[in-house]
């Protein structure tokens, strides 16, 4: 897989970074200097580095807050190694969504020879030639930040080790819902950041590699995902609550414009695949019949909202609240729900496998598959009422 993500990966143009070296915060946040944006015929006054990043501030009060602005200067105890981590894979992220919207990214599959992600649905979860090219891109930005212990990926079969030295450990789906990008429906690359676990140092590579990747999802020192849309947005959490941040492309930088992402305590809205209503258990069925008539806690009508790519249905979940699942033994726990409960937790929302919190489960294989739920607090607290909601029976339908 490595020679070929290579290959891939050479066919499209690269983007050296601004420094190949970031020392410090300081060192970092001279990259953000000043610039003018012609924006349809519209001065603007880009006032990266300068935007008022303060907590009683909205963005546009007194220039843009960056995202690197914003970890480099808001006074959230982000620690100066997370900085220059951050860093890069805000850049690796920029990168996978000039791919995402390249023209060239149609005839990849041809050229590889590994097949089309329109293919038949018996390979529907095997790897796609973008998600293979988007791995190496993040692979390769968290080798140059120097910060990086190991890296676990759903492209890769086993974690892999960068760096002895390395503070961090970080997990990631480089490239979410990529069956989905000949139709240009929406993407997304997940990240949770860990610390390394410095007591199992003198483990063999494998094994520290392994446990280092295998952490609960309580012990997440940020989590974020990149949604590659209409707009390209990084949502983000330390720990301290929510943020969004959209990409400008007039200027290159991620600005913030969403300080403060509270999901709604209740929506209106579901997203599931009910096209397997029946083969949903019992419960599951009772809750969705009882919301979509209105007959719930909430007396009105919900309506179903299914994108089929997690990343776009969790954050129009976080805007409008209600719940995104999918019940069946299907999405990976470490790469998939741990970050994203992170971050819906820290919206003020929940996370669950239909039972239990996600954060509160050990992992005990990389590859780890659950049922997901996330949404709203007062929705997924009706919803785990039910009892049942977990569908562990596939019939007719691979895993």
């Amino acid at each position: 897989m490595l020679s070929t993500s290579t290959s891939l990966f050479h066919q499209f143009p690269t983007f050296p970074p601004k420094s190949q070296t970031l020392p410090s915060r300081t060192r970092l946040l001279q990259f953000y200097t000043p610039r003018m944006a012609s924006i349809s015929g519209f001065r603007v006054w880009s006032q990266i580095g300068q935007g008022d990043c303060s907590s009683s501030s909205s963005p546009g009060d007194n220039g843009f807050c960056s995202f690197m602005e914003y970890v480099g200067k808001r006074g959230l105890n982000v620690e100066d190694d997370l900085v220059i981590l951050l860093y890069h894979i805000q850049y690796a992220c920029k990168q996978i969504a000039s791919l995402v919207a390249s023209p060239f990214n149609y005839s990849l599959g041809k050229r590889s020879g590994l097949g089309s992600a329109a293919g038949s649905g018996s390979d529907r979860d095997s790897p796609k030639p973008l998600d293979i090219v988007s791995n190496e891109i993040i692979l390769s930005s968290l080798q140059n930040s120097g910060k990086v212990a190991v890296m676990a990926s759903e492209e890769n079969d086993d974690p892999i080790w960068i760096s002895d030295d390395g503070p961090y450990v970080v997990v990631t789906d480089p490239l979410d819902g990529s069956r989905n990008i000949d139709a240009s429906i929406p993407t997304g690359t997940i990240f949770g950041i860990y610390k390394r676990l410095e007591e199992l140092d003198n483990l063999p590579i494998e094994e520290k590699a392994m446990l280092n990747s295998l952490q609960s999802g309580t012990k997440l020192v940020a989590a974020g995902y990149v949604l590659y849309s209409s707009a390209t947005i990084l949502c983000t959490t330390f720990g301290s609550g929510t943020l969004a941040f959209t990409l400008d492309h007039s200027t290159g930088d991620f600005v913030l414009t969403k300080p403060s992402i509270k999901i709604p305590p209740r929506g209106q809205i579901y997203s599931v695949n009910d096209a397997r209503y029946f083969d949903w258990p019992e419960g599951l069925r009772r809750y969705i019949d009882t919301v979509r008539q209105g007959k719930g806690k909430y007396p009105k009508k919900y309506s179903a909202r299914y994108i089929c790519s997690l990343v776009a249905d969790l954050h129009r979940t976080l805007m409008y609240g209600g719940v995104a699942m999918n019940p069946r033994d299907h999405l990976r726990l470490v790469y998939e729900a741990n970050p994203l409960s992170f971050i819906v937790e820290q919206a003020g929302g929940r996370g669950s496998d239909g039972k239990n919190r996600i954060l509160s489960l050990q992992p005990v294989k990389l590859h780890q598959r659950l049922p997901l739920f996330l949404g709203s607090l007062e929705d997924m607290e009706e919803l785990e009422s039910y009892g049942n909601v977990q569908q562990k029976v596939n019939p007719g339908y691979e895993v």
